[in-house]
């Protein structure tokens, strides 16, 4: 039995992706799912779970969603790619706010819920981005450090009430939003689109395959259900930052 059996858990960005995954195995494993995302279609793939959807865009105010929640999983994400002098002001500041403010805004709308309860686990879904750096990501890179700065604090504040705060830095994994980079990249590091998973996403990766999304579900559960790992980050980057 997983220490979210009976528990309830909300992940945001769960319509498709690192976000369905975790949702699926968080259900698997017992819980009380909570989809969020600003893709209506999270309602049907919520009740597929035996589980709630929630349509948000999470730019918004979060007062709407649950409080009472015990696992928390910070996932949504966008990315634009673009060298630091091209780069949006606006896309910038719109994506810190995304990656990093929701996140606060919905760690803080939770806790007091799982301080009243002395148990709750934070994950949040950084990226290899968040402890290394590439080119053209300027903002998804600061973002994701940030996050990775914000969770060591809430672990710091959490552990004197059972609150354990963590985050999962994956390399490059299958999803939509990987897929949507191949133009930007190409057009970015001046190479066919063909070449871009070889030579940019798995260039620095000691694994040479793509990650699929339950392998980050899996390191979310574990960290779920390790009481005494807090304020860490787990890297599931396929060796990319043992460089």
């Amino acid at each position: 039995m997983s220490s979210v059996t009976g528990h309830s858990a909300l992940v945001t960005g769960a319509a498709s992706g690192i976000g369905l995954a975790c949702a699926r195995a968080l259900a698997a494993a017992g819980a009380e799912v909570h989809l969020v995302d600003r893709d209506p279609k999270v309602l049907a793939l919520a009740e597929e779970l035996g589980g709630a959807g929630h349509v948000l865009d999470l730019m918004d105010p979060v007062d709407a969603l649950p409080a009472e929640i015990d696992v928390l999983v910070n996932n949504a994400g966008v990315q634009h790619v673009a060298p630091i002098h091209e780069f949006p002001a606006e896309r910038f500041s719109a994506m810190l706010e995304l990656m990093v403010g929701a996140a606060f805004r919905l760690t803080k709308h939770v806790l007091p819920h799982m301080y009243a309860r002395g148990w709750g686990r934070l994950v949040h879904i950084t990226s290899v981005h968040g402890i290394r750096a590439s080119a053209f990501k300027s903002a998804y890179t600061a973002a994701k450090h940030g996050l990775e700065g914000f969770s060591k604090v809430a672990a710091l504040e959490g552990a004197p009430h059972g609150v354990t705060s963590n985050c999962v830095a994956p390399g490059y994994v299958r999803t939509p939003l990987v897929e949507k980079q191949i133009a930007d990249q190409a057009k970015a590091h001046g190479i066919p689109e063909s070449e871009v998973p070889e030579k940019i996403f798995l260039q620095r990766s000691a694994v040479k395959r793509m990650m699929e999304p339950s392998e980050v579900a899996s390191a979310v559960l574990w960290l779920c259900d390790n009481s005494f790992v807090t304020g860490t980050s787990l890297a599931v980057d396929g060796g990319w930052s043992a460089q």
